[in-house]
């Protein structure tokens, strides 16, 4: 699944194609993706403002509203020309005169949702309200998570994973910043203390700036805006690493199922 720094990385590949643009088409080539695609139609005429990212979704920025995209487990975006063929998984082209911003999903759990200025600021959306602080909001601090997590007794890995408290830590970052931190994966999160949360969260911010630098994670079909391929999985110490020597001590990496998603730690760094 894309995560934070693929929705990035994809968000700053299609910004300078698009922003400032005039939608002069959209099409829809199947009424629903996770949920109903509306008909975006009165959009055409109008002038792209701006693009954000908010957790994992995308947002564009039109007059009358916004635009919320969603890559879901195996959708990207590619800007192609007005003549190019649609693969059988193109879904949807957002089309700006001689540019198309196209979305390919093949297993259909992204989304295209739009949500009206007239319904007030985007964050309200009920996809968006709910999300945890940015990984590099300044008022996401180690006394915030440390506060935040005093009554939560599940791994910190799964309070990572849910996006309440702070979002677009997905997966595989996860694993990887609490290497960094030397945190255990299976540690409930109450009983970290302060300082280790300031250790977690400087991990969290490196981990996430290091994997926008590198174009994000290519594990399976992933790929930016311009069809180019992250390689920021060369650089992984313990994901989709396991029974391999530790990059630090050698340590084989162990794997275990939280919450029906893979983990991999070191059982000698993470104490």
């Amino acid at each position: 699944m894309p995560e934070l720094p693929e929705v990035e990385v994809t968000r700053m590949g299609v910004a300078p194609h698009i922003e400032g643009q005039t939608l002069t088409g959209f099409v829809a080539r199947r009424p629903d993706l996770r949920w109903p695609i509306p008909d975006l139609k009165h959009l055409c005429g109008q002038r792209l403002l701006h693009t954000d990212r908010r957790g994992k979704y995308l947002l564009l920025a039109f007059p009358t509203g916004w635009v919320i995209l969603h890559l879901g487990m195996s959708g990207h975006l590619l800007i192609v020309a007005p003549d190019t063929p649609a693969r059988i998984h193109d879904h949807v082209d957002f089309v700006f005169g001689q540019q198309v911003l196209r979305l390919y999903d093949p297993r259909r759990f992204g989304a295209v949702l739009w949500h009206p200025k007239a319904a007030g600021p985007v964050i309200t959306h009920a996809a968006l309200a709910r999300l945890g602080r940015e990984p590099f909001d300044p008022d996401l601090t180690a006394a915030y998570l440390h506060r935040e997590t005093r009554t939560r007794q599940a791994p910190i890995k799964q309070v990572l994973l849910a996006g309440d408290i702070v979002v677009g830590v997905g997966n595989i970052y996860a694993s990887e910043s609490l290497f960094r931190a030397r945190i255990r994966p299976q540690t409930p999160a109450h009983r970290i203390s302060l300082v280790r949360y300031a250790t977690l969260l400087t991990e969290i911010q490196a981990v996430l700036r290091e994997a926008i630098a590198k174009g994000g994670s290519t594990l399976k079909d992933f790929v930016g805006a311009d069809g180019s391929q992250g390689y920021f999985q060369l650089t992984y110490f313990v994901y989709e690493r396991a029974g391999q020597p530790c990059r630090v001590c050698r340590t084989p990496i162990k794997r275990l199922v939280q919450g029906q998603r893979a983990t991999y730690y070191c059982p000698q760094c993470q104490r």
